[in-house]
């Protein structure tokens, strides 16, 4: 099977998908913002992301969530709850990690089929 890469950089492609499985990079909202916001943002440029190879949040297989600060936990399961479909909640694991800047609060990282 064919690997296509959409979105290629030097360091990463933003879609990759083999299988019939979408992996896509994580994903960051706009810095300094609130964590609610940076949630917010994050979904929707899921949600972009998929729509561009023809999938959606109700085939999203796993998200992996990394906090800056496991104190956001709430705040930001407060977005993902209205967001995802009922039903069609996928496998999800959150952490705290120190991301790639101290403005980023938030970063998941998403696997869904075709």
């Amino acid at each position: 099977m064919p690997v296509t890469r959409k979105h290629v950089g030097t360091r990463m492609s933003q879609i990759v998908i083999h299988n019939d499985v979408v992996y896509l990079a994580g994903q960051v909202g706009k810095a300094g913002t609130s964590i609610a916001e940076q949630t917010t943002e994050i979904l929707a440029s899921v949600e972009k992301l998929l729509a561009e190879v023809g999938s959606d949040k109700t085939k999203i297989l796993q998200t992996v969530i990394w906090l800056d600060d496991m104190k956001h936990f709430a705040e930001m399961n407060a977005v993902w709850d209205a967001w995802v479909p009922e039903g069609h909640a996928p496998a999800r694991a959150c952490g705290e990690a120190r991301l790639a800047t101290p403005d980023f609060n938030v970063e998941m990282i998403v696997t869904a089929a075709l």
